[in-house]
């Protein structure tokens, strides 16, 4: 009997240990850290042998396969051990993909993937198609190959994901852009964490499609490099010759082999250019799988977006406050201080990933008035940005942070928390850090 050892045991490691216990394979798990009640109680009650709170490396390197949760990075010392092993390692995305024939809508970028994932997800599933949403997002694809029978999937793809992959193929690629991030992950060469992001397109075929920006300057340089197979879709602020989908008179227009879809932009839910790009590509999408105009028409106008992505929290003495907590690196918040018409109050700061803050200084320049740096080491972030704002202040807590925001800004300002960085060094999770911005700001 094949064994399969999964490494990690959050949603993405126990929805693999299910679906590789359906196969009838024999099943271990081990995650360094503890694991929550609910998946003890699951693995346990499906009788599959897991460890918690460290490795038993006999055990681990005895398996024929290895799942590693996506956190986990290559020079973690029993990947290395496996590899020199040759004892193959795997993505859940890679191992589920192996077990369903449905179709699978496959999106990753920088910025705007969960958007876009969850866009898609909503019209496929207001058009009636019997579609699960997984990857990055929501219950595990691994978990819904074994427990459900989609015949589409649409799954959420980060550049973890994708680096251990190897035979899965998307029928659809979406590759929104290509910003640094996650550089400490990646040898702090951009062109490694380029190349995860290029592996969406791997084993596509001309019966696939590959949709991206016709304008990203850095994958407009790949895709000249790698000759996809794929049938190429691409999508732009504005009309240009070969480009499938942009906007025009105040009108998006869609273009692919069978028709031509147009619609009010000012119809659209998501507003700002980062947004027009997402409901572009959410649209090409759409109409490659035969959704009726209406249909889609009233999908892209009644989408409600995601959580800690822009999301407008109160309203306190005239000042407004947007949780952008979502924004775990710099391009993500260029697009929201990109889409600010008032003045700000920027709350910075968190686990640095290798950031470059010149790509906001400008923005920052003309329309930040006050930055709050929230983090356990706010040094590189002084170094920067020191002397360009008037005032500056650092914050210990969330309470803390959106206190001080409260008192730099004036009626009509933004008090937008969007931090450039990861969220581990005072927070669970990116949406722990939402929320205890939102609890705060309602405590007002």
């Amino acid at each position: 009997m094949k064994r399969i050892v999964i490494l990690g045991g959050g949603e993405s490691g126990a929805g693999s240990a299910i679906l590789a216990q359906a196969k009838g394979f024999d099943v271990f798990l081990s995650d360094n850290g503890s694991l929550q009640e609910k998946y003890k109680e699951e693995l346990s009650g499906k009788n599959i042998s897991f460890e918690e709170k460290g490795h038993t490396e006999s055990l681990i390197l005895s398996a024929d396969e290895i799942i590693k949760s996506p956190g986990i990075p290559e020079d973690a010392p029993l990947i290395v051990a496996a590899r020199s092993k040759n004892i193959p390692v795997i993505s859940e995305i890679e191992f589920a993909g192996r077990y369903t024939s449905a179709k699978k809508i496959c999106i990753t970028g920088s910025n705007g993937k969960t958007t876009t994932t969850s866009l898609i997800y909503h019209i496929l599933q207001s058009a009636g198609l019997n579609v699960g949403l997984g990857g990055n997002i929501g219950r595990s694809f691994a978990r819904q190959v074994a427990e459900n029978n989609f015949d589409y999937y649409v799954l959420e793809l980060s550049s973890f994901q994708l680096d251990d992959m190897y035979d899965f193929k998307a029928d659809i690629a979406i590759l929104l852009n290509i910003t640094p991030d996650h550089l400490d992950r990646y040898d702090h060469k951009m062109q490694n964490y380029v190349d995860a992001k290029m592996r969406i397109i791997r084993n596509q075929t001309k019966a696939d499609a590959f949709i991206y920006w016709a304008e990203d300057p850095i994958v407009t340089v790949e895709v000249e490099k790698l000759h996809p197979q794929a049938t190429i879709y691409t999508f732009a602020e504005s009309e240009k010759e070969g480009v499938s989908a942009y906007s025009d008179d105040k009108k998006i227009f869609i273009h692919t082999p069978k028709s031509v879809f147009e619609m009010e932009q000012d119809l659209l839910a998501l507003t700002g250019t980062h947004n027009l790009y997402n409901s572009l590509a959410s649209g090409i999408t759409a109409k490659l799988l035969d959704i009726t105009d209406d249909k889609l028409r009233q999908s892209l106008s009644d989408f409600k977006g995601v959580e800690h992505r822009l999301e407008k929290v109160a309203d306190v003495k005239g000042i407004h406050f947007i949780n952008d907590s979502k924004a775990t690196n710099v391009n993500s918040c260029w697009y929201a201080l990109k889409s600010m018409k008032s003045k700000v109050v920027l709350i910075l700061g968190g686990k640095d990933k290798g950031n470059d803050y010149t790509e906001i200084e400008e923005l920052v320049k003309s329309k930040v008035h006050a930055l709050v740096f929230l983090g356990v080491d706010n040094s590189k972030l002084h170094k920067f940005f020191d002397g360009k704002v008037d005032r500056i202040e650092d914050a210990g807590s969330m309470e803390e942070a959106v206190t001080k925001a409260y008192q730099l800004a004036d009626a009509g300002d933004a008090v937008l928390l969007s931090p450039c960085c990861a969220s581990f060094d005072l927070f669970k999770s990116y949406e722990d850090r939402g929320d205890q911005f939102k609890y705060w700001v309602r405590k007002l």
